[in-house]
């Protein structure tokens, strides 16, 4: 299978280094967030590997990627928010029967999870505490999807040159599961001051600088 991925030398030899979820994040972590300053963008792996940025979406199929050469299920789910907040998209991974996933994101909120987690419901619950608008404090994690298994979608995506917006089609069209009661979301509380100035820190600034 690796062959048909299309991958130079180089490329597969990067991706073979990343034999485990940590090491696939904390690769993910060293590449600089994907401001998107000359138009939105959706790269495929190869194209974040030379560009060296990526956005959630483009860290999670080079995430998605990595596990499939190391012999893994390549699975996306999709976090779906408010409309007026941004969706997440992550890398699933499992252990032993928990799963974990690997993010890549700008805050410091959202990130990595351990494989300790049950279901998949568990592990989008671990999102909803610390998922709000930095603005007003809402809490506004609605739903995550079934997963999408991109063996499923052949390998272009892996080398495609041209953005991938088909495939955000493909996560939008999955079955996605509500998180928050109808009941009770007029119960939520709105992250408190200082939850607000955590969520305000980003990892990197424009210009590929790290703030950290």
């Amino acid at each position: 299978m690796r062959s048909a991925f299309g991958l130079t030398k180089k490329e597969l030899a990067t991706l073979q280094r990343l034999s485990t979820p940590v090491k696939i994040q904390d690769f993910l972590d060293d590449i600089p967030f994907n401001f998107e300053e000359k138009g939105e963008t959706h790269m495929s792996p190869r194209r974040v590997l030379r560009m060296n940025r990526a956005s959630c979406i483009e860290g999670a199929l080079l995430a998605t990627l990595t596990l499939w050469l190391h012999g893994e299920k390549p699975l996306l789910m999709d976090l779906r928010a408010h409309t007026n907040d941004d969706d997440h998209v992550v890398a699933l991974y499992k252990r032993n029967g928990h799963w974990g996933l690997v993010s890549k994101t700008n805050h410091a909120t959202i990130r990595f999870r351990d494989p300790v987690y049950k279901t998949l419901r568990e592990l989008a619950l671990s999102y909803f505490h610390e998922w709000f608008l930095n603005t007003t404090g809402e809490k506004t994690l609605e739903s995550y999807s079934d997963p999408l298994d991109l063996s499923k979608l052949g390998t272009a995506w892996v080398t495609d040159e041209a953005d991938l917006w088909w495939l955000d089609k493909k996560l939008d069209a999955l079955p996605h599961h509500s998180l928050v009661p109808k009941k009770n979301r007029r119960y939520l509380r709105k992250a408190d001051p200082m939850e607000l100035m955590a969520g305000r820190f980003t990892e990197w600034v424009r210009g590929g600088k790290r703030t950290r």
